[in-house]
């Protein structure tokens, strides 16, 4: 299954779209779920979308592992993504009417998806995630990268330590994106476990409502 859910006002109709990544053993109705809810991430007049990742996982090793024992699902979870946000353009949208959102392993995803398109977003949320790749790795930019997220607002958090993301990892994420241009709000949780808390949801609340959600 490889599904899109959607709830809120038509492409057309709406102020801006959001595109909700669920993470590994997750589910787009669960994400759909917090666009439902007004004291999480619901807000009027804005499309959310979410795709669903086949068996729920969007790449079967962990995101620090080689890319290569990732492929070819990496590849294909990231198309899928572009597909989405070529979806919301070709309703009529700009990149700076569409939000991307993911949690854990759907924050991953949707970091990888940002450092290799680039673009003026309206804004991103990663909730526990980072780029992907072994630890050590040095990631470099190419010169299409360096200034491209130009003041993109992004909120980076998690919990520390997390089973799943290091926390250095998360750090080096900061740093890339405010290499590209990007204006990072990163939040770092101690003793907080693989989830998403309150505070992340009203952080995320207010930045998409700052942004997306006045049109």
């Amino acid at each position: 299954m490889n599904s899109l859910l959607r709830t809120g006002p038509t492409l057309a109709a709406a102020r801006g779209a959001v595109i909700l990544v669920h993470g590994r053993g997750g589910s787009a109705e669960g994400m759909l779920d917090l666009a439902r809810d007004s004291n999480a991430l619901g807000i009027d007049g804005v499309s959310f979308l979410a795709p669903q990742a086949e068996h729920s996982t969007w790449y079967p090793q962990s995101f620090l592992a080689p890319i290569a024992q990732n492929e070819p699902w990496l590849t294909a979870a990231l198309a899928r993504l572009d597909q989405v946000v070529a979806e919301v353009l070709a309703a009529g949208r700009v990149h700076e009417q569409i939000a991307l959102v993911g949690f854990s392993q759907g924050a991953c995803l949707t970091l990888e998806y940002l450092v290799r398109n680039p673009k003026t977003f309206g804004a991103v949320v990663a909730w526990t995630g980072g780029w992907i790749g072994p630890l050590g790795t040095e990631r470099t930019l190419g010169f299409e990268q360096r200034g491209a997220l130009a003041k993109v607002p992004v909120l980076l958090t998690s919990g520390d330590p997390d089973p799943h993301v290091p926390w250095p990892r998360v750090e080096e994420t900061a740093l890339l994106l405010r290499e590209m241009g990007a204006e990072v709000d990163l939040r770092r949780y101690p003793g907080r476990p693989h989830t998403i808390g309150k505070d992340e949801l009203v952080a995320a609340r207010a930045l998409l409502q700052r942004t997306i959600g006045q049109g």
